[in-house]
């Protein structure tokens, strides 16, 4: 029986999930194409900027969340708006939660919980999952498509076009041909890499420096370093980071987590490893998964994740697994938006 050609475009988190399941069917013949791969360093890459931890909206370790509910209606509150509840709903689903009794909360903070999660180091996760392609059989071109029906031109039967493309673009989704989705916007994430160890992950729904500016810690494991962050600003597109943001994170970090550095050293007993800015691909109405023909080519989405693109890629890889299925069976609908 003649396998079925299916090109994935896109080489970040979502886009290698995506190939790494679809190659497990014997029957699917997958290639992934993409302008960026695992290894690179670019303002359009996002995901080897991101911290990858898992918090609601490896190496276990522990999440401290505090919030303050005059965060409620900010940029930044509005992200994290399940960690303003006092009762969130991932409550028994992470293991270990428990409420910070208010006794012990510090000046401002209306309240706090603390949970045990998970921290992946994307400098070599990401090489992992490609290794695991590779490993299945899943063949790697880079190159640069201009519109998405392009990328059925990469199937590896040199007869015939790819059966289905699968649209792990990212951000790059806003100016894709043939997709040119835009309710995708650019939500701006500045971060500086220490040295300083610190296990546990901490963040805070808000600060008062700006409504777009958060204060987060994580520390990846296999010596990923300590990200201190953050921003999370709307439409900003701007890849040089920002020194007075840079000197703004860390003082907040520190303040919130004062482990980080020897008592009385302030920013100066950080050891910084390096300065980084991602864009998050945040779309309206969250993540698209979903299925259309477009110029008579099948194709998947799998795009918009914001600022959680590796906690969700397993779930949303497993629903692209689901369409193509109907899409190669010949049972596919157009437009079918499942639930994630």
């Amino acid at each position: 029986m003649a396998k079925h050609s299916i090109v994935v475009l896109g080489a970040g988190v979502s886009g290698l999930t995506s190939a790494l399941l679809l190659s497990q069917n014997p029957d699917n013949e997958v290639t992934v194409i993409a302008k960026h791969m695992p290894g690179d360093v670019d303002i359009e890459y996002c995901s080897p900027w991101a911290g990858a931890n898992y918090l609601p909206f490896s190496a276990k370790d522990s999440k401290t969340s505090q919030c303050r509910n005059k965060d409620g209606n900010t940029t930044i509150g509005k992200w994290t708006t399940e960690l303003t509840k006092p009762d969130p709903w991932y409550r028994d689903v992470v293991p270990n939660f428990a409420n910070i009794p208010s006794d012990r909360l510090d000046p401002g903070v209306d309240n706090a919980n603390t949970f045990t999660s998970v921290c992946i180091n994307a400098a070599i996760y990401l090489p992992w999952l490609v290794s695991q392609c590779l490993k299945a059989g899943v063949v790697f071109r880079r190159t640069i498509v201009q519109h998405v029906t392009e990328a059925a031109d990469f199937s590896p039967f040199s007869s015939r076009k790819a059966n289905l493309v699968i649209n792990c673009t990212g951000l790059s989704s806003l100016k894709l041909g043939g997709v040119q989705d835009k309710t995708l916007h650019a939500a701006r994430g500045q971060i500086v890499v220490v040295r300083n160890h610190q296990a546990a992950m901490h963040m805070i729904s808000g600060v008062d420096d700006s409504n777009e500016e958060s204060t987060y810690t994580m520390t990846r494991p296999a010596g990923g370093g300590t990200i201190l962050g953050g921003s999370y600003q709307m439409d900003n597109w701007d890849s040089q980071p920002d020194p007075n943001l840079a000197v703004r994170i860390m003082k907040r970090c520190i303040e919130l987590c004062p482990g980080l550095v020897t008592p009385g050293q302030g920013i100066e007993g950080l050891s910084i490893v390096r300065h980084g800015v991602g864009l998050r691909p945040l779309r309206e109405d969250g993540p698209r998964v979903d299925v259309e023909k477009i110029g008579g080519v099948w194709v998947v989405h799998n795009y918009g994740h914001g600022g959680y693109g590796y906690q969700t890629s397993y779930g949303c890889a497993e629903t692209v697994v689901e369409l193509a299925g109907r899409v190669l069976t010949g049972k596919k609908g157009s437009r079918e938006q499942p639930h994630l």
